[in-house]
């Protein structure tokens, strides 16, 4: 029989640690191999978050290089030209992160379990090899969307009805089959679809999601049974801190409010989110906060800058930290944030300072 790798990558932030203890904790009996992707660049509190996490989890956390050399983005920026990478150019994600990930698997049949949010809206940047299947434990749907749309195309409504007509539905029967019947159109999508169902039975749902992909090539096709089948948990950012505050792993130390005053106005600032210290997805008061709490990994980033590349559109992170400008910065930011804590109740700065949380990388930042 072949067998099925499961494997969860550790990206340093706060979702996909959380996601390890919680897989621990409830699937312990799930042979779940530990990953993480070191660019080289990472802050320290990432790799102390990485140990704490061994250390809870009773394994070793592999990590995987993109190169032989201690410092793979180095290897690959020259390789590029210096050619920083950016939000339309995120080459950094595909040789650092996807490819060595890819090659870590193989060609084995691989259960890839992925840390985004059940209070998010987004796939992620996950691997489409064939022999590598995503599943989502913090979402009330953990299907990705190739196997939804599969599942749910309008040529598969006969066989999805005949799978839910090996389930116990009882009262619940004729609605599903009511939803499983209507056929999907430009008045009623895929979404629709879906959510209906699951809003009358998760367990059911994924029952037959999982029957289904027997007659596929699907890695979960190859597996006797699956446990997450009968998962009804949807896991929010709340909750994620929750599991890293109560295992004693801890939240990633970077998240930690800093104080600053400017103008005799006080705030806190800190870092939003995992990646390499100078990731282009920093908003510019993190670009302040890095300059300010670790000025030689500042310095670093700037080295980089050359050639007419920066990290930041327009704008080179040498003009970024003159006074008048920090100043500036941390006024915007101070205004900004004062107008967001007035529409939300959240007690978790990075809430506010986080305005684009569904941009990025997912196996950067999960």
């Amino acid at each position: 029989m072949i067998k099925v790798r499961h494997v969860l990558g550790i990206s340093g932030g706060k979702d996909s640690a959380a996601l390890a203890i919680y897989m621990k904790n409830k699937y312990p009996n799930l042979d779940i191999e530990y990953y993480t992707s070191d660019t080289g660049k990472e802050l320290d509190e990432t790799y102390q978050l990485i140990e704490n996490l061994e250390i809870y989890l009773g394994k070793k956390i592999t990590k995987i290089n993109a190169s032989v050399e201690s410092n793979p983005f180095d290897h690959f920026i020259k390789i590029y030209g210096g050619y920083l990478p950016s939000s339309n150019a995120r080459w950094c994600t595909k040789k650092l992160k996807l490819e060595p990930f890819e090659k870590f698997v193989g060609n084995d049949p691989v259960i890839s379990y992925v840390g985004i949010r059940g209070d998010e809206e987004r796939e992620g940047y996950i691997s489409k090899k064939p022999n590598i299947q995503s599943i989502f434990p913090y979402r009330k749907n953990i299907w990705s969307e190739d196997v939804i749309s599969k599942f749910l195309a309008n040529s598969n409504i006969q066989l999805v009805n005949s799978l839910y007509g090996g389930l116990n539905m009882n009262a619940k029967t004729e609605r599903a089959n009511e939803i499983i019947h209507s056929p999907l159109s430009t008045t009623y999508n895929q979404q629709q679809k879906l959510n209906h169902l699951l809003d009358l039975g998760a367990k059911e749902f994924n029952a037959a999601v999982f029957k289904f992909l027997k007659n596929t090539n699907y890695p979960l096709s190859k597996e006797p049974n699956f446990p997450l089948i009968d998962n009804e948990d949807i896991i929010i950012r709340d909750d994620v801190f929750r599991i890293l505050e109560e295992s004693g792993v801890g939240v990633p130390a970077y998240y930690k409010e800093v104080d600053f005053e400017i103008n005799g106005k006080s705030s806190t600032y800190a870092r939003s989110r995992s990646g390499c210290f100078f990731c282009f997805y920093q908003q510019k008061i993190e670009w302040v906060w890095l300059y300010e709490q670790h000025p030689e990994l500042f310095i670093q980033a700037m080295e980089y800058e050359k050639d007419g590349y920066t990290w930041i559109q327009d704008e080179p992170l040498s003009d970024l930290i003159k006074p008048e400008r920090i100043k500036r910065i941390k006024e915007e930011y101070i205004k900004r944030t004062e107008n967001k804590k007035s529409k939300m109740q959240s007690p978790y700065l990075l809430d506010i300072l986080d305005d684009a949380e569904t941009e990025g990388c997912a196996s950067c930042f999960i």
